[in-house]
């Protein structure tokens, strides 16, 4: 499986159809479209629109945050967004993060209660549930039908400061750490999440993007990587 960082704007035609015939010619089925970012006072109109590229090209989910502080406005966006999906059947899911308004899983599940929409589901990110303090064990608590898919990978064990931003992005763009070479409690979250569950390797790294400049290897190493440390789990 396979994803895609999708930015509606930027989409034609031509790339659309590029895009279906590299999935089809590779077989690869498409685990999710990303990012809708929620602000406050935005126009659904563009949001809509990833859902639409994202069911052309028959994505199972599509991946959403939000940086709006209402989080009765956070829910009623994802309730509408939920309904725009009902033709695909595509699942609109909700990231938390300290980067984000959406803190931690408790207010990510408040909010979730509030959409109130079959098509809602709960995208867990292990470092975003070990920086913002969230309980390992409430994941094993969530309804299995909130959880699709999950996001996977592993990261130093000391947390960036909470307050700083900067830090805290970096911590997520260049820091993060293949399955089992970092410090988080892997293993644990792993068992907390439904038996099977497809998992994105979201795996942005400095220092495999300067030990794998060509990405196709680079590819190639977080599979093997990953592959090694589910063997064992």
């Amino acid at each position: 499986m396979t994803g895609l960082w999708v930015e509606p704007e930027q989409w034609t035609p031509t790339l659309l159809r590029e895009a279906k015939a590299a999935l089809a010619e590779t077989g690869l089925p498409l685990l999710d479209v990303e990012v809708i970012w929620i602000k406050p006072g935005d126009d659904l109109a563009a949001h809509k629109a990833c859902i639409d590229i994202g069911a052309e090209l028959g994505a199972k989910n599509v991946l959403c945050v939000s940086s709006d502080p209402d989080m009765g406005a956070t829910a009623a966006r994802l309730a509408a967004l939920c309904e725009h999906a009902e033709g695909s059947q595509m699942r609109v899911a909700l990231e938390f993060g300290i980067f984000t308004e959406v803190r931690n899983l408790e207010m990510a599940l408040a909010v979730l209660d509030a959409v109130a929409h079959p098509l809602r589901a709960l995208l867990i990110d292990p470092i975003h549930v070990d920086r913002s303090g969230s309980a390992i064990e409430a994941i094993a608590q969530v309804p299995r039908e909130l959880l699709p898919y999950a996001q996977f990978c592993d990261a130093p064990a000391e947390r960036p400061d909470p307050s700083d931003f900067n830090a805290i992005i970096t911590d997520a763009i260049d820091l993060r750490e293949q399955c089992g070479e970092g410090g988080l409690p892997l293993g644990a979250m792993y068992r907390a999440l439904p038996p099977g569950i497809p998992l994105s390797i979201e795996l942005r790294s400095k220092a495999l993007r300067e030990g794998f400049p060509d990405l196709g290897e680079r590819a190639k190493a977080v599979a093997a990587a990953t592959r090694n440390w589910l063997a064992d789990h």
